[in-house]
């Protein structure tokens, strides 16, 4: 009901859109939409056909630093008020996000995943490429083969990631980096949207060599990254970023969550980080906070450092699944799910990261948007991770490898759209079934 209550049109005779929240964010954002689509693609791929066309109408396709603009890049939000209308706001749209390329061509190909529709992954082959040339060139601003961000618009954000407040990119003893910023979520999402597009250059595209060498590109940028990004101290974890002068970014945070839904992350560090999120520094028993505890700049309710964020944790509950680490994946689940019974079995944008040792119910955050859209989809994605739902397009059907947490006795899903049919799954302790509905 949520995620219906936030559709919208930008424009007469277009689809229709998922605003990211209400009431601050009522207008089109890339990366929330983006996720949110990712969230819901198994349940309601439409939601993902209608942002993708958007955003692609939408891409960049000139220098406008007023707008942070460049080709092929993919927008930050569009709004439609009086200063932005009269020229003196850069919405119309505005581009400050660097990572919206790499999350364009991961949602195209699960959208492929999902629907097996390559007339849509064709339809897009243009766009996806811009997008790709962006990652490759405009975003990778010193030819270090990290994507980093600098603001240019006077009127624009100063933080190009999902963590955009202007005090989000702190080191331990609190100091603000300097841009540009090489933040590390942004990493992971090109080597898994390389990874990504290769599958669609080989089985949709029909280019072999294309394929390989985007392979080989995610297997090198996968190498460099796990050594430049380490941190030995505090048990071994990963930065926050690299600075202007390449120094990292050593504060504890959710980010490098990210990075195991990605799977940049070497398989003998993904314990060493599941162990790190889990630790009471950045586990406050709701959900994994965004900054550890430990850190000077923490604070349970500054809006990226210390609160808890049902996106951002469902995002890492899908790494941790990746990895193994289903026990744990289910430990997030159900403490959120345990979480939104104060706020009316919904999931709240944010709420702050108190411990639950300390206050034991979760805080409410004072601006936090309800519904809010990829907080929404967060229910989704937990929904097929305890499921286990993976397609299968060979047989063009679906599979299924439930881990129900304890507090859930039986689950079933009705109707979910895949290849043209109608499934209906079952999962109960000690069995599970899946049937084609009429």
């Amino acid at each position: 009901m949520d995620l219906a209550a936030l559709r919208f049109y930008i424009a007469p005779g277009k689809k229709p859109v998922i605003a990211a929240g209400m009431p601050w964010y009522m207008a089109l954002f890339g990366r929330d939409s983006l996720i949110t689509s990712y969230q819901c693609c198994f349940i309601a791929p439409d939601i993902a056909f209608n942002t993708l066309r958007n955003l692609a109408n939408l891409q960049g396709n000139e220098y406008n630093y007023f707008k942070d603009e460049e080709p092929g890049k993919i927008l930050h939000e569009l709004r439609f008020g009086e200063k932005t209308l009269l020229g003196k706001k850069p919405y119309s749209p505005y581009f400050g996000s660097a990572d919206t390329c790499q999350l364009f061509l991961i949602l195209l190909h699960e959208v492929f995943k999902w629907t097996g529709n390559k007339e849509f992954v064709n339809e897009f082959k243009g766009p996806a490429l811009k997008a790709l040339y962006w990652i490759d060139n405009f975003g990778d601003m010193d030819g270090d083969g990290y994507v980093e961000y600098k603001k240019r618009s006077k009127e624009g954000l100063d933080n190009h990631c999902w963590k955009d407040s202007g005090t989000s990119m702190i080191f331990s003893d609190s100091r603000l980096a300097e841009a540009p910023i090489a933040t590390v979520e942004f990493q992971g999402y090109i080597y898994d949207a390389k990874i990504r597009l290769a599958e669609l250059a080989e089985e949709v595209w029909d280019d072999p060599s294309f394929a390989e060498e985007l392979r080989n590109q995610a297997k090198e940028l996968k190498r460099r990254f796990n050594r430049d990004f380490w941190i030995e101290d505090r048990g071994g974890y990963f930065a926050l970023g690299l600075d202007k002068n390449k120094e990292k970014i050593d504060s504890m945070t959710s980010n490098m969550g990210h990075l195991l839904w990605s799977g940049i992350v070497e398989d003998d560090r993904a314990g060493i980080i599941v162990k790190q999120l889990m630790s009471r520094d950045l586990y406050n028993g709701w959900g994994i906070r965004t900054l550890s505890s430990h850190d000077r700049g923490y604070n349970p309710i500054e809006y990226h450092n210390g609160t808890v964020w049902p996106h951002d944790n469902s995002l890492i509950a899908e790494g941790f699944i990746k990895y193994g680490y289903r026990d744990e994946a289910n430990r997030i689940i159900t403490n959120l799910l345990e979480a939104s019974q104060y706020f009316d079995s919904r999931f709240p944008e944010v709420f702050a990261g108190y411990q639950r040792t300390e206050v034991d119910f979760p805080v409410s955050y004072p601006t936090s948007s309800i519904p809010q859209a990829w907080a929404a989809g967060a229910s989704m994605l937990f929904l097929r991770l305890i499921l286990g739902l993976e397609p299968d397009r060979k047989s063009q059907s679906i599979k299924i490898d439930p881990y129900l947490p304890q507090v859930i006795e039986d689950i079933c899903v009705e109707n979910i759209r895949l290849f043209n049919k109608k499934f209906s799954v079952f999962a109960g302790k000690g069995r599970s079934e899946i049937k084609l509905s009429e």
